[in-house]
């Protein structure tokens, strides 16, 4: 069976991705196209480069995400170190290990440009210069725009076949003041441009692959979501005490913006999976093992309650999608 996948971005939760892929691909699905963000971009990179479920796991619980933080000698200051190392820099981390990591395990299977990931897919709505297996996002803020990459690296006079799959992705997990933002020459306005997370303004792009003509979906778009229900980000309180917490609180406020509109959608609903995150947060680099098994864990019960279905809740059948969903105009949620 066929399908595409959209990840949502969310650190080190990422393995709960891992254990919804597990279950979906153990069902006999095979993925065509992914697209993520954050830590979806990192899963979806490997995804795309075709490592399977299995292998997914294992690279997922041998990483040592403490590594992750690969801090300065400004960083080894403490908390007077760290704002200066935002201030000099724009982030905490310079993210370089994690590029490293990832650009090793996808070059063992002999990915490295996105040429490598080209779709090389007759029957697709999407036109040629954007048939790629995998898309990340990534958020242009100095432009305020999302990002769509490799599909917009021409808006910086870059040719998608040769900019390396691990450059995009570091791109996209880029968590504002944490890890330093990706910085590209806009070639339209010349002048910088600063990418960050793609989470500041699409953690959850579940709409990147619907086709645009009006042909019916060949297959589904499966959406894997790191929150146990549709609302989890709605109506978020926040403590503020200063420029920081402030800081915290419009962040949190901007991210998933637009994916709250999507998800009022009856029609995303229908095929996303929700997973129970529990209260671990992106960046608990020191998650152990009990932790990571868990979300795994999790995540293979999302994928199997929405294949089979619950109690109140049909399992999933795409020819029923389609006929409610795809053949008659879609209705709110």
């Amino acid at each position: 069976m066929d399908a595409d996948l959209v990840l949502e971005g969310g650190g080190v939760k990422g393995i709960a991705l891992v254990g919804a892929i597990s279950e979906l691909e153990e069902r006999g699905y095979r993925f065509h196209r992914v697209a993520g963000t954050s830590a979806g971009a990192i899963v979806g990179s490997l995804v795309a480069a075709g490592v399977g479920a299995g292998r997914l796991r294992e690279i997922m619980q041998e990483l040592d995400y403490r590594r992750f933080r690969d801090g300065n000698l400004l960083t080894r200051l403490g908390i007077p170190g760290q704002v200066l190392s935002i201030l000099t820099t724009s982030g905490i981390y310079r993210g370089e290990y994690a590029r490293g990591w990832l650009g090793d395990l996808l070059a063992e299977h002999e990915v490295r440009t996105f040429a490598d990931l080209r779709g090389d897919d007759p029957g697709t709505s999407l036109p040629p210069e954007e048939d790629f297996r995998l898309v990340v996002m990534a958020s242009d803020v100095s432009q305020g725009e999302l990002r769509r990459l490799p599909w917009e690296y021409d808006r910086y006079g870059m040719k998608a076949d040769d900019v390396e799959v691990a450059d995009a992705v570091r791109a996209s997990m880029s968590i504002p003041y944490y890890f330093r933002a990706a910085k590209l020459r806009d070639r339209q306005l010349n002048t910088d441009s600063w990418l960050v997370d793609g989470g500041m303004l699409s953690n959850f792009p579940v709409a990147v692959f619907d086709r645009r003509d009006d042909r019916t979906p060949r297959w589904p778009t499966f959406g894997i979501k790191l929150s146990v229900r549709a609302d989890a980000a709605l109506g978020q309180r926040h403590r503020i005490t200063g420029t920081l917490s402030m800081s915290k609180a419009m962040l949190d406020t901007m991210t998933g913006f637009y994916d709250r509109i999507h998800l009022e959608r009856a029609d995303v609903l229908a095929r996303t999976m929700f997973i129970d995150t529990m209260k671990v947060k992106a960046t608990d680099f020191d998650l152990d093992r009990s932790t990571q098994q868990q979300l795994f864990d999790n995540g293979r019960r999302a994928a199997e309650s929405f294949l089979d279905g619950t109690d109140g809740r049909p399992g999933w059948n795409f020819e029923e999608y389609l006929e409610r969903y795809r053949l008659r105009p879609t209705t709110p949620a």
